[in-house]
């Protein structure tokens, strides 16, 4: 398909604190694939989970300075339960539950590496 989002890279300091944190808020399952510092992501914990992205060592970014990602959104089907799980597993909550009029709800918040990662409720109530 044409302008999809088909794999994103999450630059990381620590690779089991990432992997942690990404398996209590998402529950995205983790696949070995290289080097001890890069885990393909699935969107499950299952043998045939859809792979969908990387968390990789900021070692791997092209640029010197240190990679913060890009910010990406994850569709959810709860915003209150991702702040939680959020609060719980050492992230940082930057912007609480917001409308996006007509779209759904969204959150902005940190990782425990520093990267900014939305999430969103689809809900064309919202106001």
């Amino acid at each position: 398909m044409k302008n999809r989002l088909t794999h994103f890279a999450i630059h990381i300091d620590g690779i089991e604190r990432a992997k942690s944190f990404y398996d209590g808020v998402f529950d995205w399952g983790f696949n070995s694939y290289g080097e001890s510092d890069f885990l393909q992501i699935k969107t499950d914990k299952t043998e045939n989970g859809e792979l969908i992205g990387a968390l990789q060592s900021r070692n791997y970014s092209p640029v010197p300075e240190n990679l913060i990602g890009l910010e990406c959104t994850i569709g959810v089907e709860n915003v209150d339960d991702i702040v939680e799980s959020v609060n719980n597993n050492g992230g940082q909550l930057l912007i609480p539950k917001t409308a996006i009029p007509f779209v759904g709800w969204i959150v902005k918040f940190l990782d425990t590496e520093g990267n900014l990662i939305c999430a969103i409720q689809n809900d064309n109530r919202a106001r």
